[in-house]
This record gives C-alpha cells, sequence and structure tokens, in this order.
C-alpha cells in the first residue's frame, strides 16, 4: 500500500507542477493551449483531484482544501492569462509569486494528506 500510495501522491504532485509550467509557458509567450489552464476541471491535475482526492481520499478535510486552492490557482492563472492577452506581460508575470504561495500551501496539503494516510491519522 505505502508504494502505491507514494505513486498516487507522486502523480498528483507531477500533475500540479505541470500546470505551473503551462501556465509560466504561456506567459513567456508559448503557443500552448489555454483550456487546461484556464479551467480547473480540464486540467490533469482537476482530474487527479476529482478522481483521488474527493474520490478515496475524500474523508480528509485538506482533500477540500485542496480542491478549493486548485480553483483558485486558476482563477489567479486567468487573471495573469488576461493581462497578458492585453499586452500587460509585466503586470501578468509580476502576478506569478502569487501562484507559487498558492502553489506551495497545494504542496504542502498533499503531503499532509500522505503524511495522514501513511499513518492512519
Amino acid at each position: 500500500m505505502t508504494d502505491e500510495l507514494k505513486q498516487d501522491f507522486e502523480s498528483g504532485m507531477v500533475k500540479h507542477l505541470l500546470f505551473k509550467s503551462k501556465l509560466r509557458s504561456y506567459l513567456y509567450g508559448s503557443g500552448i493551449s489555454q483550456g487546461p489552464i484556464r479551467d480547473p476541471h480540464q486540467c490533469n491535475f482537476g482530474h487527479w483531484i476529482r478522481d483521488r482526492a474527493l474520490g478515496p481520499y475524500k474523508h480528509l478535510p485538506e482533500s477540500h482544501e485542496l480542491d478549493r486552492l486548485h480553483i483558485q490557482v486558476h482563477e489567479e492563472a486567468n487573471r495573469l492569462m488576461d493581462l497578458h492577452k492585453q499586452g500587460r506581460t509585466d503586470a501578468a508575470l509580476a502576478g506569478l509569486p502569487t501562484i507559487d504561495r498558492l502553489a506551495e500551501h497545494i504542496t504542502q496539503l498533499l503531503q499532509t494528506m500522505e503524511q495522514k494516510l501513511r499513518t492512519g491519522h
């Protein structure tokens, strides 16, 4: 079970980090698809949250906080993408530290959830 749990949460973490990478790529001018960045339900991490965090792990209070923060990250990403679209690239890039703070909180929640599941608390 522990290896499975580790892989499951590593998968969630990779999906979360990939989202951040896609957002950065977009803001730096890459022609990346906007849908998964703008819509929390299209993003791979959103799928992980729905299938895992709000599935077998939904009994953990952190799972609902994770979902809430994930949606908040997408709201902020949309704001930054809109600034970029308006030609305000500097303002959009200046918003990345906010994304990083939210993302760090998501990382901490994932670690807490995995630890609780490991220890049975």
